[in-house]
């Protein structure tokens, strides 16, 4: 089986947010804050292939043909609850764009995933599907998530993510060689709880102040 593509975006403004996430001492109102920069500069390079149409304009001196970007076609899937925080961001680059939810948590003791809600938008044949997760770790969520979102058959699907680690990269690619990954940094790897180090600990409960 190939191995799967991935994108790092290393943008410096990327990468300067992403720094500011990681901190300790980084508040969760502006984590929250960072967490909508930087997905939406992410946006940006996800949606350099979007689809466009020409339609026919006037501007103050003539009548000419110009582009539109087709947002309807892409569907926003963030998973349930951290992926929440990607969404604002993606959306003011793509207001367009329709938006389904995966509800999955991580069980504490198998580390995988359990799912608890699934809601797509109609016609996901013709629809571009972008799974929102900041963290792709053990990869057994993005797995659960891209096998249950393929038996809706969108025409194509990316992942994108804030962080990842070879071990979250190799296990969802063996599973899913066929996605591309778009993420601003591979860590070192995982540990024993699962989680990525160095990463910036647990994005849902530092977006939404749960811990």
């Amino acid at each position: 089986m190939t191995a799967g593509t991935v994108h790092l975006i290393d943008h410096p403004l990327v990468q300067h947010k992403l720094t500011l996430l990681r901190k300790k001492a980084t508040s969760v109102s502006s984590f929250t804050r960072l967490l909508d920069e930087v997905s939406a500069l992410m946006a940006y390079e996800l949606t350099r292939d979007m689809p466009m149409h020409t339609v026919e304009i006037e501007t103050p001196l003539a009548t000419m043909a110009s582009r539109l970007i087709d947002g309807k076609k892409f569907v926003l899937v963030p998973i349930l609850r951290a992926g929440l925080g990607f969404l604002t961001g993606m959306r003011s680059v793509v207001p367009g764009a329709r938006v389904g939810h995966i509800g999955l948590y991580r069980d504490p003791k198998t580390l995988g995933a359990v799912e608890y809600y699934f809601k797509m938008p109609s016609g996901m044949r013709e629809r571009d599907a972008i799974v929102l997760d900041p963290m792709l770790a053990t990869g057994n969520s993005a797995i659960a998530a891209v096998d249950r979102l393929k038996q809706c058959r969108p025409r194509s699907i990316r992942y994108v993510c804030l962080l990842t680690c070879p071990e979250g990269l190799g296990n969802f690619h063996r599973q899913h060689p066929d996605v591309p990954v778009y993420t601003a940094a591979i860590d070192d790897g995982l540990n024993e709880h699962g989680y990525i180090v160095p990463g910036l600990g647990d994005a849902g409960d530092r977006l939404f102040g749960t811990r």
